[in-house]
This record gives C-alpha cells, sequence and structure tokens, in this order.
C-alpha cells in the first residue's frame, strides 16, 4: 500500500515537473515571439516609412514635371488646333471652288510651267501625261488648249494627295500642275492672313511665340 502511494506521489512530482518544464518553454517561445513580433513590426514600420518618403518625392516630382510641362502642351494643343483650322478653312475653300474653277487652276499652272520651258516641248516626241483625281476627258481638254496639235498620250495615276494634279512627262522634262500645291502656297505664304481671318490678331500672336 504504502508503495503505490509512494509511486503516486512519484508520477504526480514527475507531471508537476514537466507541467513546470512546459510551461517555461511556452512562455520563453511566447517571449521570442513576441520579441521577433516587435523587431518585425519596428522594421515592418521602418520600410513603410522609407516608402511613403520615396513615393511622396516621386509625387512631388511628377507633380513639378506636369507644371512644367503644361505650358508647352497647351502651347502644343493650340498650335495644332489652329493648324486643324488651317486645314479644314482651306478645304472647305476647295470644295466651293466648283470643278470648273479646279480644272482653270491645273491649267493656268501648266501654262505658266511651259512658258518657262516650252523648248522642251517642240519636238514631235510623245508626251507622257499622268492624272490623278482628273478624267481622261478633263485631262484632254487642259492638254488641247496647252499643248495643241501634241501627240499625248493619258495614265491614270495613284498619289497620296486627295487633290487633283496633272503631270507632262519627256524624256527631257517633267512638269506638273497641283491643287496640293496652291493647297501649300496658301498655308504657307498666306499663313498669317488666314490665322488672322480666322481666329483674330490674339491668335497670330499666339502663333508667333510657338
Amino acid at each position: 500500500m504504502e508503495e503505490l502511494q509512494s509511486t503516486e506521489i512519484l508520477d504526480r512530482e514527475i507531471l508537476e515537473d514537466a507541467r513546470k518544464k512546459a510551461y517555461r518553454i511556452l512562455k520563453a517561445a511566447d517571449e521570442t515571439v513576441k520579441a521577433a513580433s516587435g523587431v518585425w513590426e519596428k522594421k515592418i514600420g521602418e520600410t513603410l516609412e522609407a516608402l511613403n518618403e520615396k513615393y511622396a518625392e516621386q509625387r512631388k516630382l511628377a507633380a513639378a514635371e506636369i507644371l512644367a510641362r503644361l505650358p508647352m502642351d497647351r502651347r502644343r494643343a493650340k498650335a495644332e488646333k489652329i493648324e486643324s483650322l488651317l486645314r479644314q478653312a482651306v478645304e472647305t475653300w476647295y470644295e466651293g471652288l466648283g470643278r470648273d474653277k479646279v480644272l482653270s487652276i491645273l491649267k493656268t499652272e501648266l501654262e505658266v510651267r511651259l512658258a518657262e520651258c516650252a523648248e522642251f516641248f517642240d519636238s514631235d516626241e510623245r508626251v507622257r501625261v499622268l492624272i490623278h483625281k482628273i478624267e481622261r476627258a478633263e485631262a484632254g481638254t487642259i492638254l488641247k488648249a496647252v499643248l495643241p496639235g501634241k501627240d499625248c498620250v493619258i495614265e491614270e495615276t495613284p498619289a497620296l494627295s486627295p487633290y487633283p494634279e496633272i503631270i507632262l512627262d519627256n524624256r527631257l522634262v517633267r512638269i506638273s500642275a497641283s491643287i496640293h500645291k496652291t493647297v501649300d502656297f496658301l498655308l504657307r505664304e498666306k499663313r498669317a492672313e488666314l490665322i488672322e481671318s480666322l481666329l483674330g490678331t490674339a491668335a497670330l500672336n499666339m502663333e508667333e511665340v510657338l
């Protein structure tokens, strides 16, 4: 009986000792976790603070760049708008010409150019005629006026220009008449007048500083 009680007491002592050891181990582990958590929280806090400072600086730089570019972007946008309005004005002018006036412009241009180099077309050589956005019959009428009695062969040719064009070509020289050239002349030589007419003097002054 005494032996049994001694065994029970020993078992209780062993269990109590094991419980105390387990408690100490768990407490130490808990303290380790808390310490590690504190270290990580500090590191995370420092990292977040560094990131916030970095991105705050980047936001400042981005804002400064945007503000610096804004006047230039505005001027560019105004310049593009003016250019678009000029193109629209010229296109409206062209659409209002009428077909007879378009053909008359081409005929006049050819006459001017032929007057400067007529000697190159004095021979009996056949003249190759390239046309774009012109009917063969229309080209024939123009050719009878500018090169009367001349043997001409008419060919249609593709081109990027949206405007009519006629080209006279032989082995010595090539001359052309194009509404596109007239449009370019208006946009280049009459630019100030067009801008002032469309948008007023203020827009003209803005155009000069671009």
